[in-house]
Order: C-alpha cells, then sequence, then structure tokens
C-alpha cells in the first residue's frame, strides 16, 4: 500500500495527522505493508527565517488577534498533540521558512533517510524548539541521523541542490487542488485532507485492502488473440 502525503515541518496538524495514520495503521486488525512517500508543501513560501518572534505573536499578526488568543489557539493545539503522545511546546518554538528544510529531506531521501529525517525534524521543531532555518542545528541534526556533514552542507550551500524536487512535489499539489495540509493520497484512489479521527485513517486503510483483494476485471470488449502455454490463437 502506498502513502502520499504532502505536509511541511512546521504545521503542527501535520505532526498530529501522521501519528493518527501511524496509529491506524498499528491498531489495523491485519498486518498490511505500506509505503510512506512524503512530498513537500509550503504554507508560506514567503515566511522570514526565525527572527526571535514568537510563535503566539507570529500566529496573532497573521490572524489578527491578541497574543492571549493565539496562546489559548495553540493550548488547544497541544491538546490534540496529548491524545496522540505528542509534546508541543509552544513557549519556545521558533516560526521559521522551511524550504531548506524541505530540501535536505529530498537529500535525507536520496541517502535512504527520508522517514527518519521527517520524524527527527518535526519532533526537533515541535518538541525540542530547533530553530529549523539554522545552519549548524540543521547540520547536527542531519548528522545524528548518519547523514553525511559534508553532503549536508553542501546542499545548504547551494540554493539550486534538490530544489526542482520540491518543486515538482508542490506543482502536483497544485494540480490535484491541494491547498492546505496535511494531505493524504492512498494508492493513488482515495484521498484524506487534514488531521482527521484515527477512524477516518482506518476506514481508508480498510477500503483499500478491500480493493486489493478484488480481482482484475477484463474491460476486453471481444476475445482478442493470446498465446496460452504452447499455442497462440
Amino acid at each position: 500500500m502506498k502513502i502520499e502525503i504532502w505536509s511541511d515541518f512546521v504545521c503542527p496538524f501535520c505532526y498530529i495527522g501522521k501519528r493518527r495514520l501511524e496509529q491506524a495503521i498499528e491498531r489495523f486488525p491485519e498486518e498490511i505493508e505500506v509505503e510512506l512517500h512524503y512530498k513537500s508543501f509550503q504554507l508560506d513560501p514567503n515566511a522570514p527565517t526565525y527572527n526571535g518572534e514568537s510563535i503566539h505573536a507570529a500566529l496573532a499578526k497573521k490572524y489578527n488577534m491578541s497574543v492571549e488568543r493565539a496562546k489559548q489557539m495553540n493550548q488547544q493545539v497541544g491538546d490534540q498533540a496529548k491524545s496522540v503522545g505528542l509534546e508541543f511546546v509552544f513557549d519556545t518554538m521558533k516560526p521559521t521558512n522551511t524550504f531548506h528544510t524541505h530540501r535536505l529531506s529530498k537529500f535525507a531521501k536520496s541517502a535512504g533517510k527520508e522517514s527518519e529525517f521527517v520524524d527527527e525534524m518535526l519532533y526537533q521543531y515541535f518538541t525540542l524548539s530547533a530553530d529549523l532555518s539554522d545552519r549548524e542545528t540543521l547540520i547536527t541534526i542531519c548528522g545524528k541521523l548518519g547523514l553525511d556533514k559534508e553532503k549536508v552542507k553542501q546542499v545548504l550551500d547551494d540554493d539550486k541542490m534538490f530544489a526542482d524536487e520540491v518543486y515538482t512535489d508542490q506543482d502536483e499539489a497544485q494540480k490535484l487542488g491541494i491547498t492546505g495540509v496535511p494531505f493524504f493520497v492512498f494508492n493513488g484512489k482515495y484521498a484524506i485532507s487534514g488531521a482527521q479521527p484515527i477512524e477516518t485513517f482506518m476506514n481508508a486503510l480498510e477500503k483499500i485492502v478491500e480493493d486489493m483483494r478484488e480481482p482484475l476485471q477484463d474491460i476486453s470488449h471481444k476475445k482478442g488473440s493470446f498465446c496460452d502455454g504452447d499455442n497462440c490463437n
């Protein structure tokens, strides 16, 4: 089963939705082989790198609300995170542009470390308050994952490296009509938008498994020429 996930590293619901999907897979009554493919999506391509502004202040400015109201909203999101075993530390979170992180995710994919990279970056940002726009921070995290630090530096030094892969994902999202994340596509057939309840993901898994059990449908209009064993007709 192939599941494609469009997400952004600073999107709280992407982390929550990913965890709910994982829990749905764990709870699924049958053992299923799942391939997760991560797709890049920037919620705000023009976002600045971290400039010292708190996530509460950034949210308040974006939606024209008070900082206190922004804190309340973040607390509600944090409660959702706790319900799936995640800890979000909003007070020290560092909002930033994620383009370089997405480029590094493509490098990690080329090195066979995509899943590990995505998991670690989400944890670093939401729980450890890492600055994902800081060069040394990114190099250290990648080194922790076993990625070649010198190659990581090369990627960070050249904005064009792996940029096309990021743009391709974003273009594909646009063609599919994806305007927000997380967005999940199951076997290219079923889609789930947002951090839906675990039950919704379970239903999607059930539909895919049912589809995979169905025999192939022969849509030939009439019998054509074919070979069977030693005979060709």
